[in-house]
């Protein structure tokens, strides 16, 4: 008997539920330190460097952040909503149950990162750089992107849903339950780096050329 086909695990994101918090002040926001329980409002942080900065159950709306330095911060139950960054150096950085609300980001350095359920919802995403990053139970939702570069990165329980998604690159990947349905792909590189994600019919279609390619089959009419 033919075994049944496996459906991709989905991501295990909940909503961010915050409690009571503080009214914040944007001096607190400097490298290095540890912040908690705190509500952020029309912060200006562009070419601020905010290495190690450490958020606990915060939430930031209205921020602008181009060329803000987050090299090895930790983000642990936080709420951004609206923040726009056209560039965005957060390299080592470590994400757990963080949502980005209707934020638009341009050029984003999020390579080496730990990502723990996150969220990005009706978001305008550019270059998202999460090379040799290791991200799990992470969601998309109604966002566009325009080139999402996973090379040498672990992806686990990764969800699209209502996104445009432009060009990805999986080459040296190591991919399971990343599910892709849906999605257009009009540009993908390193393919051989899908193996354990979810494609439906018509993706199978559009790039079997290329999977023919990748596995050196002549296709001879």
């Amino acid at each position: 008997m033919a075994s049944k086909a496996r459906h991709p695990v989905a991501p295990r994101v909940d909503p961010v539920l915050l409690g009571e918090l503080d009214d914040g002040h944007e001096s607190e926001l400097v490298a290095g330190a540890v912040v908690e329980a705190r509500r952020f409002s029309g912060l200006d942080l562009a070419e601020r460097d905010l290495g190690g900065l450490r958020l606990t159950e915060c939430e930031l709306t209205g921020v602008a952040a181009h060329e803000t330095r987050l090299r090895a911060a930790a983000f642990s139950e936080v709420v951004i909503e609206r923040l726009e960054a056209p560039v965005l150096r957060a390299p080592l950085a470590e994400l757990r149950d963080v949502s980005f609300m209707s934020s638009r980001l341009g050029s984003v350095e999020f390579h080496d990162d730990r990502w723990r359920a996150v969220r990005f919802v009706g978001c305008k995403l550019g270059y998202v750089n999460l090379r040799g990053a290791e991200i799990r139970d992470v969601q998309f939702t109604d966002c566009t992107i325009d080139e999402l570069d996973l090379v040498n990165a672990q992806a686990e329980r990764v969800a699209f849903e209502g996104c445009d998604l432009r060009s990805l690159d999986v080459t040296g990947a190591r991919l399971r339950d990343v599910d892709l349905r849906g999605l257009e792909l009009a540009v993908i590189d390193g393919i051989g780096g899908l193996s354990g994600a979810t494609i439906d019919s018509m993706q199978a279609a559009l790039l079997a050329p290329h999977l023919a390619r990748h596995l050196g089959i002549r296709v001879d009419d």
